[in-house]
Formats: C-alpha cells, sequence, structure tokens
C-alpha cells in the first residue's frame, strides 16, 4: 500500500485553529501538522480509556479504590484537552462544544452532593460527549453569544 501524501501545497490552519485547508495564509509544516494531530488523537485515547475505566466502575458499583486510577487519568487527560482547545482558540467558550463540555463538568460536580445519582449522570455526560464529539459542525460551532454559527475570527470582533 503507498504511504499517504499530502498535496504539496503548505498546509494552513483554519480561523479556528484546526489544520483543515490549504491556503498560503498560515503555513504549517507537515511534520507539525501531524506531530500536533497525533499528540491531540492521543490525548483523546488515554482520556476515553479513562473514561471507560471510571465509567464502567461507577455503572457496575465497583468499589472505587479499583476505578480510582482511571478516575484520575480522565480527570487529568480531560483538563488538559479543555485547556488546549481554550488556549487554540477562546471561542470554543461560546460555542456550544465549549459550552456543552463545560456542562459535563457541571454534572460531574453534582456527584458530590447526589452520590447516588452517580450512574445516571454518568450516563447523561457520555450521551453530551457524542454531541460534542460527533454532532454535526454547524451544531458545534454555534455561538450562544451570536445566535449563529461562528467559523472564523473574522467573524466576531477580538
Amino acid at each position: 500500500m503507498a504511504p499517504i501524501s499530502l498535496p504539496s501545497a503548505k498546509l494552513s490552519t483554519h480561523d479556528s485553529g484546526d489544520i483543515c485547508s490549504l491556503s498560503p495564509e498560515a503555513p504549517v509544516t507537515e511534520t507539525h501538522f501531524w506531530l500536533q494531530r497525533l499528540a491531540k488523537t492521543g490525548l483523546r485515547a488515554i482520556h476515553i480509556v479513562g473514561v471507560c475505566g471510571a465509567s464502567g466502575g461507577i455503572l457496575l458499583a465497583v468499589p472505587k479504590d479499583t476505578w480510582l486510577s482511571y478516575w484520575i487519568l480522565a480527570m487529568v487527560t480531560g483538563l488538559l484537552l479543555m485547556l488546549w482547545e481554550v488556549v487554540r482558540d477562546w471561542r470554543w467558550l461560546i460555542q456550544l462544544k465549549g459550552v456543552l463540555t463545560l456542562i459535563k463538568v457541571g454534572l460531574l460536580l453534582l456527584f458530590i452532593p447526589f452520590a447516588s445519582a452517580k450512574p445516571a449522570l454518568i450516563i447523561a455526560i457520555i450521551l453530551l460527549s457524542v454531541v460534542v464529539s460527533h454532532g454535526p459542525s454547524g451544531l458545534r460551532h454555534y455561538s450562544i453569544i451570536h445566535r449563529r454559527r461562528i467559523d472564523s475570527k473574522k467573524e466576531i470582533k477580538g
């Protein structure tokens, strides 16, 4: 099988910071593209391992010490992913993908006062995660402030 090759034009970042188009504006080397892509994919994969381990422990009522390391892994990688998004583009915080992620964090905080509701909260968090990750871009990029989809920094002041 032939190796995958990118077009010879320089890759550039979309205004949102995602590397997704060919343009002479903000060139990104092919190496940088792949390193950034693999790093974020790896971090997401580790996050999912943590979420699966912690969720399984909670849903199956396994003793906490059995799944606590998965919980810590999920929380640390989740925070790193959120930080990655905010540093890359602050608009993430006002787009539904960021807002729904912050709602997931709020649901996690409900574990404290509503410990008996952990299974239901985990299920809600997982369902929100699917919407955030796999929903159409028009939904994920919808700005709750502007009441419309925001894709470009040129579309808003700041």
